[in-house]
């Protein structure tokens, strides 16, 4: 039996957890799945508050034992959840799609690019000190964490239109970012000379993923780089309130949205759960491929193209995609489409 930890998080997370669940429950209930063992476990601001931890001792036991995690957005205790997490299961692929979506108005609707972020190194060790009014943050990039996060970047590729561009800034931090860069065209080099690869700067990077998105299929890069060029693709793609991310381990996986707890929105019924909900698309495909089982697969299918046929209608839309819709709205008008 598939065991999913459930975290709703902070701000506007409940609200857009809740509705992927519903979603959740009426695709399994399509395919007769009925052996999901689905448990909620405290993190975030609201479990410091009350149990004195971000993530409570009793919630990572449980989140160890899950096959999977379904993690809403959390507030300023993101670091202490996230990291934790990613860390501690070795999650060590991020995977962050794309692309504009039907009916929905892109910056530049031509972008369909993934990102693979390296998701457990980089200044993200959280390895940090001052001394004498001096803070310090350190970087570690290691060259087996470069070569298996590449190896994914490359076999992504592979299904899609077979060109991996590195991101790096290897001409100013010349041995952290030179090792990763020298490691994935090893890779490369070694394992997909089918794959066609080139690389760009940074601050290069950011400027053509806005003017010219179409020039990218695959980005491999590090953690901190990756997290900011993921969310910049969302806001080019459409809306950061459509964007669905994975933490891929060798055994266990993390599916987030890309986007925050909105505090300021929080509690008015109008977030945006669709990421929310293609989280649980992808959990549901990548359950399907880890037990074996073509229901899980075909179910998280069926949510994706329901949400895609109610994007593409317009009828119920949330604020953020030019609509008046609610979340409940929304989230039903998903559900008829299941």
């Amino acid at each position: 039996m598939p065991k999913i930890a459930v975290i709703e998080g902070d701000g506007i997370g409940p609200e857009v957890v809740r509705s992927a669940l519903k979603v959740l429950g009426k695709a399994c209930s399509k395919y007769g799945i009925d052996n999901i063992d689905v448990i909620k476990v405290p993190a975030g601001d609201s479990a410091l508050r009350t149990f004195g931890s971000p993530l409570p001792e009793d919630s990572w036991k449980i989140i160890t034992q899950c096959d999977a995690i379904l993690k809403g957005p959390v507030g300023e205790t993101a670091g202490d959840v996230v990291v934790k997490i990613r860390r501690g299961l070795d999650l060590y692929a991020n995977i962050r799609p794309a692309r504009c979506l039907p009916g929905v108005e892109c910056l530049r609707p031509q972008i369909d690019l993934v990102v693979v972020r390296e998701n457990t190194e980089d200044v993200y060790v959280r390895a940090e000190y001052i001394h004498n009014d001096v803070a310090v943050a350190l970087r570690v990039i290691s060259a087996k964490a470069s070569e298996r996060i590449a190896r994914i970047a490359f076999k992504i590729a592979r299904q899609r239109r077979r060109k991996v561009t590195i991101v790096h800034k290897a001409n100013v931090m010349t041995i952290t970012d030179g090792l990763f860069r020298r490691k994935v065209i090893e890779v490369h080099d070694r394992e997909f000379p089918d794959i066609e690869l080139d690389e760009m700067y940074i601050d290069a990077a950011v400027m053509d993923i806005v003017r010219r998105p179409e020039r990218f299929d695959v980005i491999v890069t590090t953690n901190l780089f990756g997290d900011i060029l993921t969310d910049l693709a969302a806001y080019v793609s459409g809306s950061i309130g459509l964007a669905a991310s994975a933490n891929i381990g060798d055994e266990k996986a993390m599916f987030e949205p890309v986007h925050g707890a909105a505090f300021d929105i929080a509690g008015k019924g109008i977030a945006n759960p669709i990421a929310m909900i293609l989280c649980t698309s992808w959990m549901l495909r990548w359950l399907g491929e880890k037990f074996n089982d073509d229901r899980y697969v075909k179910a998280g299918n069926d949510i994706e193209n329901a949400v895609m046929i109610v994007l593409k209608e317009g009828r119920k839309l949330t604020p953020d995609l030019g609509g008046n819709a609610t979340t409940e709205e929304i989230t039903e008008e998903i559900c008829s489409k299941i």
